[in-house]
This record gives C-alpha cells, structure tokens and sequence, in this order.
C-alpha cells in the first residue's frame, strides 16, 4: 500500500493525464450520451414511448432534420455556415407544388405542360443545388462573410417563395391522373419493408455523404480546409471550387427535405422550413462537428438529429408547451456549444502535452 502511494505521488503527472483523458473521451461520446439519456427518461416517463409505431413516427420526423443536417455538416467542417436552407426548403415545396398544380406555362402556344413526378423531382432537386451553388460563388467570388451572405439569400428565398403563391398554399398535391403527374404523395406516405419511405431515403444519403466524407479525396480537402484554409490551399487544393460543391451540397439536401415536406402534407406553403436551419445547426454541433472547422464526422451528425427529434417529440407527448420546447432548445443548443469549446481546448492541450513528450523523448535518446 504504502509503495503505491509513493508511486501516485511521484506521477501525478500520469494521473492527470489519465483522468483528463477520461474526460476528453466523455466530451467525445457527449451525444451518444445525450441520446441514452433523452431516450431513458422519456421511456419511463411517457407510456408507449418505445413502442414500435411510436419510434417510426418519431424517425420519419427526424428525418427532415437529418437530411438538412447532412447537408450543412460539409458546410460547417469549411468553417462556414448556411442560414438559407430552410428557406431553401420551402421555396423548393412552392416549385414542386407550382409544377404539379399549375405547370410549365407556354403562353405564346396558349398551353401548360404539367410533367410527370419523374420530373419534377429531378428539377426539384437542380433548383436547390443551383441555390446552394449561388452562396458559395458569392462567398467565395466576393469574399463575404457565409453568415451574411446565407442571411440575405434566406430572405430572397422566402419573399420569393411569397411571391410565387401570393402568400397561399398549393393544395392537392396528389397531382391528377388524366394530367400524369399523380404520384408526389407516395414520396412522403409510401413504405418499403414497413419503413417509411422517408426514412430509407435519411439512411442512403448518410451513407453517400459519409462514402464522400472518409473515402473520397473531396472529404479530405473539406476537412483540410476547415482545419487550415491558407494551408490547404497551398497544398494545392482548389478551395474556392470546394466551397461551391459543399454548399451546392447544402441546397440539394435542402431541396430533398422540401420535396418529402410538401409530399407528407399534400400541399406546399411558403412559410414551411421556418427556422428549421436552426435544429439542423443544433444536430451538427450535438453530433461533434466544431463550429471553427476542421473537425465532425457524419454519424455525429445523424445522432445529433436524434437526439434533437427525440427531445422534440418526447417534450410534445409530455404535453410541454411550444414555449418551454423553444426555451429547452435553446439552452440545449448554448451547451453544446460550450462542451464543443471545452473539447476543443482539451484536444489542443492533449496535442501540445504529446508534442512536449516527444520533444523530450528525442533529448533523452539524443
């Protein structure tokens, strides 16, 4: 005992490395964490919680927040932000539900063509990667501030979104038969092996984005650029190039979320996605992606949704009113903020304590 004693005592250095360690790995784990604990207190104190209807309601929800998330996670590994996709998803809804509702209008042959779903979506889609596309030439060709730039597309997007409707919704969404452009509704209340189409669309564009993030040379120049973007550049990586795809990424994702929006509703309003940027934000800095770049992973991301969906729902089945929703968000978003920044300091002492013990150990052989 006493000899053990001594040796603490002559290595405290190692205990404390050790404990911090503990630590850091914690930091790590937080939103694997965060979901173990959300899902247990809602299990025990909201009945047929856990029930099997329950969960896929709850993951065809999550799956709106997720395909945002992904989208913006790239963006915010650059050290960037995009504040329009959720105003990207609502006009995305208005020109779907514009082309199925009134068509493409040809007035000098006095006709409208109204395409069928299998190409509406395709448009669809081209229209939210053309918008992300936009921010990232702006950002990049005039050097603004992401922050800025996605603030002032996102009030374009939904004035523009007003103004395509006059502010009302396209209803009947579920197209018209002797038209053949039937078809939009089964997007958002179709199945396939009991699961919502949905939700097997969230699972194939995590796979994609994480395919592209850790195997593709496109991932590392993205992480490279978060990490250090003078650096990257002078690597040889086209840095202004990247910027546009990950924002175009950004606004195709959005556009996914648009057109499984309006198809779950049968209808498109301008208004829908209000303020959906900031849970999509909120799952990306849960799931451990750093506000400063350089650092995230996509399941991170994937369970930062969860838990953000999970909160959401279980608060509403508690019958906790939208006002305390927004209040717990809010502080759920602010903490997550200041544990990013605690880990970020941890992993920079852990490197610089690593960088001091190789130091020395090259004295010592030296």
């Amino acid at each position: 005992m006493k000899n053990q004693g001594a040796m603490a005592l002559a290595s405290p250095g190692k205990a404390f490395n050790s404990r911090e360690g503990l630590i850091l790995l914690l930091l790590k784990l937080r939103t694997f964490i965060a979901l173990f604990l959300i899902v247990g207190f809602f299990a025990i104190t909201v009945p047929d919680f856990l029930a099997v209807g329950s969960m896929v309601i709850m993951v065809k929800h999550i799956a709106i927040n997720a395909f945002l998330a992904l989208g913006i996670t790239f963006v915010i590994i650059t050290a960037g932000i995009d504040l329009s996709i959720g105003a990207t998803l609502g006009l995305c809804g208005m020109v779907a539900g514009w082309l199925i509702t009134k068509g493409i209008v040809l007035p000098m042959f006095g006709i409208a063509i109204f395409p069928s779903v299998w190409v509406i979506v395709p448009l669809v889609l081209v229209v939210g990667g053309l918008i992300g596309a936009a921010n990232g030439w702006i950002i990049t060709k005039y050097n603004v501030a992401p922050f800025i730039c996605t603030l002032g597309t996102m009030y374009i997007l939904r004035g523009t979104a007003m103004l395509t409707s006059g502010g009302e919704t396209f209803p009947g969404l579920q197209g018209n038969p002797q038209l053949g452009n039937t078809g939009f509704d089964k997007i958002g209340a179709g199945y396939f092996l009991g699961l919502p189409w949905a939700i097997w669309m969230m699972v194939v564009l995590a796979l994609v984005i994480a395919y592209v993030a850790r195997r593709l040379p496109f991932g590392r120049q993205v992480y490279a650029i978060g990490d250090n973007e003078r650096a990257a550049e002078l690597s040889g990586v086209k840095v202004k190039s990247v910027k546009i795809w990950v924002y175009t990424i950004s606004g195709f994702c959005a556009a996914i979320a648009g057109i499984v929006v309006s198809s779950q509703l049968v209808a498109s309003h301008p208004a829908n996605g209000t303020s959906f940027e900031m849970n999509a934000i909120a799952a990306v800095v849960l799931g451990g992606t750093s506000l400063a770049g350089g650092r995230g992973t996509i399941l991170g991301t994937l369970v930062g949704a969860f838990v953000i969906g999970f909160l959401a729902d279980g608060l509403i089945m508690m019958g906790v009113s939208e006002f305390w929703q927004m209040v717990i968000k809010g502080i759920v978003i602010i903490v997550a903020v200041i544990i990013d920044q605690m880990q970020s300091r941890m992993q920079q002492k852990a490197a610089v304590v690593a960088q001091k013990a190789l130091i020395e150990e090259g004295e010592a052989k030296g």
